[in-house]
C-alpha cells in the first residue's frame, strides 16, 4: 500500500529544553512533537502526578450528582448502576457500584446485552428499574443520547444522573448552529457538554466515573487513598476503550499501571497469568490487544456480566475458572472475526464498493458484536473510512471505524433522517437503520463525503531523520521517560536512508518475522528485525541495493547479554 512519509518539523530551542529539564535534546525535540509545548506542560507531561488533575467538582454537574448521591445514600433509595457492555462500560459500572457499595449505599448494576437491549439505557430497562422498586438510575459510559428513556425514567417516578462521554447530540439548524439535546436528568456529567469548564475532554467513561467518585469519597470525608484503588480500572477503560493518551489521560494510565502491576484483584492476576502475562510487566500493549479483547469478548459473544463478574470476585478459584471462559470466548471471536473480514475484503474487491470514499459494506449473516472490529480492519485495509453492517430482528444495525480526516460523528449527523439511532465519536461510531434505507445511506453518505485522494493514503510521521549511530542505551533509558505509548503519544519513530541488509534471515511458522543487519554509508552496523511479511521482505530487500526504513530502537535481552536493535516499521 501506498504510504506518505512526514518527517515532524516543529520548531523550538531544543537544547535549552534539554538543559532546563535534565533531558537529551533529542527528548526534547520528541515532546514537541507531541505538541506539547511551555514550561507546565511539558513538566506534567514529564512528571505529572494525581494532583495534577483538575478539580473534579469543576466538572459541570458535578456537584449536583455528589450532592444528590450523598443525600439518596443517606436515605437508603435504591441506586442502580447501568453500564455499557464493552471495556469501558465494564470498569465504570465495576468502579461505581463498588465505590457506592463502600460508602452503604443499597445499590446493583445492570449491563444490557448486546443483541436483546442494545447499546445503552432504553426503556425496557427503565420500566423494569421502576417494577423492581429502583429509586435512581445511575449510567455509565452512556446515557447523553438517551432523553427519550430519561424522559420516560422521570415519568415513572425514577431519578436518573448521567455520567458519560460521548459527544453531546445536537440539531444542525440553518444558520449553522447548533442545538445541544442534553437529557432532562437530575444531574449530567459528561465534560463534553459545551459549556462544561472541565479543562481536559478527552476522559473515558471509567475516568468520568473515577472522578466521580474521587468527588464523592471526599464529600464523605473519606481518604483520597481509597478511591486511587479504582485507577487501575480506569487505566484499563482507556486504553482499551483507544482514548488519546495525553493530559490527564496521561497520567491516570501512568498511574493506573503501576497500580495494575500489584494489584490486589484475583480476576486481573487471573488473567494476566493465564494468558502468559507476567503482571509486573504488563503495559498498553497487553491492555490492548490481550486483556481488553478477553473482558470485550464477554459483551460481544455471551454477556458483559460474566467479565463484571471476574472483577468482582475475591475467590482465586472462581477467578481462574471466569478467566478462562472469558478467554475461549475471545479464541471463538477471533474465529468469527477473520472469517467476517474474508467476506468482507472479497466484497469490495468484486463490486463497486471499491470505488467508495466510504465504506458501507451488509454482511448480514455477521455476529453484530464483530461489526467494529471488521470494519476497523476495512480501515486499515483500503485506508478509508469503513461501516459494517448486519441484520438484526429489529433492523440493519452496524459500526463504523474512521480515519483522522473524517468525522464519522458528524457525518452520522448529516444523514439522521435515515437512521433509527446513532452514536459515537469523529473515530468510531454506531448505528442503526431500516433494511429499506441501506442503498440510500450508503449514496447519502458518499455524496457528502468531502475526504481528498491525499488524505485517504496511510500517512506515517517520523519524528526525527536520525542516523542509527546516534541511539545509546542512555537515550534508550531517556525514552523511557515518554512512556506509556498509544494513541495520542505514539511511539517515536526514526527514519534512516541508504541502509545496506545482510544476513537476512526468515523465521517462524507463518514466515512473519527477519533478522538482518544494516549496515549506513560509514559502515557502521546494527541488528535489526522486522514483523510482518517476511518473505515479501527478503524479496525487496534482495532486490534493492539499499533501503530506506522507518524504525523505533530498543534492547534485544537474551541471557545476559543486551544489544541495542531497530525493529523496521516500514521501508522503500
Amino acid at each position: 500500500m501506498q504510504e506518505n512519509w512526514v518527517v515532524a518539523a516543529k520548531r523550538a530551542d531544543f537544547q535549552a529544553i534539554g538543559e532546563k529539564f535534565h533531558i537529551d535534546p533529542v527528548i526534547a525535540r520528541l515532546i514537541r512533537n507531541r505538541d506539547v509545548t511551555g514550561d507546565e506542560a511539558i513538566r506534567q507531561y514529564l512528571e505529572g502526578r494525581l494532583e495534577d488533575l483538575a478539580d473534579p467538582l469543576c466538572m459541570k454537574g458535578m456537584q449536583e450528582a455528589v450532592a444528590l448521591l450523598q443525600a439518596w445514600i443517606a436515605e437508603n433509595r435504591k441506586i442502580r448502576v447501568i453500564g455499557d457492555y464493552d471495556i469501558d462500560g465494564i470498569m465504570s459500572s465495576y468502579i461505581l457500584v463498588t465505590a457506592l457499595t463502600r460508602l452503604g449505599a443499597e445499590a446493583d448494576v445492570c449491563i444490557p446485552e448486546r443483541i436483546r437491549d442494545g447499546y445503552g439505557l432504553n426503556e425496557n430497562l427503565v420500566r423494569q428499574a421502576a417494577e423492581e422498586g429502583i429509586d435512581v438510575i445511575l449510567t455509565c459510559d452512556n446515557g447523553i443520547s438517551a432523553a427519550e428513556q430519561i424522559r420516560l425514567a422521570g415519568e415513572l417516578g425514577l431519578h436518573t444522573i448521567v455520567t458519560d462521554h460521548h459527544e453531546v447530540p445536537y440539531e444542525e439548524l440553518p444558520d449553522g448552529e447548533r442545538h445541544w439535546k442534553l437529557p432532562p436528568a437530575d444531574a449530567v456529567i459528561d465534560p463534553k457538554q459545551p459549556d462544561c469548564p472541565y479543562p481536559y475532554k478527552g476522559l473515558c467513561g471509567a475516568g468520568v466515573a473515577f472522578r466521580l467518585v474521587q468527588a464523592l469519597y471526599r464529600a464523605e470525608g473519606l481518604d483520597a487513598a481509597e478511591a486511587e484503588q479504582f485507577l487501575e480500572y480506569a487505566a484499563i477503560a482507556t486504553v482499551g476503550d483507544v482514548m488519546d493518551l495525553t493530559g490527564e489521560n496521561r497520567i491516570l494510565v501512568r498511574e493506573g499501571l503501576a497500580r495494575l502491576h500489584r494489584t490486589p484483584s484475583p480476576g486481573l492476576r487471573a488473567l494476566c497469568a493465564q494468558n502468559g502475562i507476567e503482571l509486573q510487566q504488563t503495559d498498553v500493549y497487553h491492555i490492548g490487544f490481550v486483556i481488553g479483547p478477553c473482558l470485550n469478548a464477554s459483551g460481544r459473544l455471551d454477556t458483559a456480566v460474566r467479565a463484571l463478574r471476574l472483577l468482582r470476585t475475591a475467590d482465586s478459584a472462581e477467578a481462574a475458572r471466569l478467566a478462562g471462559d472469558l478467554i475461549s470466548l475471545n479464541n471463538s471471536r477471533k474465529a468469527l472475526t477473520e472469517e467476517g473480514v474474508r467476506e468482507a475484503a472479497e466484497m469490495v474487491d468484486s463490486t463497486s464498493l471499491k470505488q467508495d470514499r466510504v465504506l458501507v459494506v451488509y454482511l448480514p449473516d455477521c455476529h453484530e458484536s464483530i461489526a467494529g472490529i471488521i470494519a476497523g480492519r476495512l480501515r486499515e485495509r483500503y485506508a478509508r473510512p469503513a461501516f459494517v453492517l448486519t441484520r438484526t430482528e429489529k433492523g440493519v444495525k452496524g459500526s463504523g471505524r474512521s480515519i483522522e480526516a473524517y468525522s464519522m460523528y458528524e457525518e452520522l449527523t448529516r444523514c439522521g433522517d435515515l437512521l433509527t439511532q446513532f452514536g459515537g465519536h469523529p473515530m468510531a461510531a454506531g448505528l442503526s437503520l431500516p433494511e429499506k434505507n441501506l442503498d440510500a445511506f450508503r449514496r447519502q453518505i458518499n455524496e457528502n463525503c468531502t475526504l481528498t485522494e491525499k488524505e485517504m493514503v496511510p500517512k506515517i510521521t517520523i519524528d526525527i531523520a536520525m542516523p542509527f549511530s546516534y541511539v545509546s542505551e542512555n537515550l534508550l533509558s531517556q525514552m523511557q521517560l515518554l512512556r506509556p505509548f498509544g494513541k495520542g503519544n505514539t511511539r517515536p519513530l526514526f527514519a534512516q536512508k541508504n541502509l545496506r541488509t545482510s544476513f537476512l534471515r526468515v523465521f517462524g511458522k507463518n514466515r512473519n518475522v527477519a533478522k538482518l543487519q544494516l549496515t549506513d554509508e560509514q559502515g557502521r552496523r546494527i541488528p535489526a528485525v522486522y514483523f510482518g511479511d517476511a518473505d515479501a521482505f527478503a524479496a525487496y530487500a534482495g532486490n534493492h541495493e539499499t533501503l530506506s526504513v522507518i524504525y523505533y530502537p530498543g534492547i534485544d535481552q537474551w541471557q545476559d547479554r543486551r544489544t541495542i536493535q531497530l525493529t523496521i516499521v516500514s521501508y522503500r
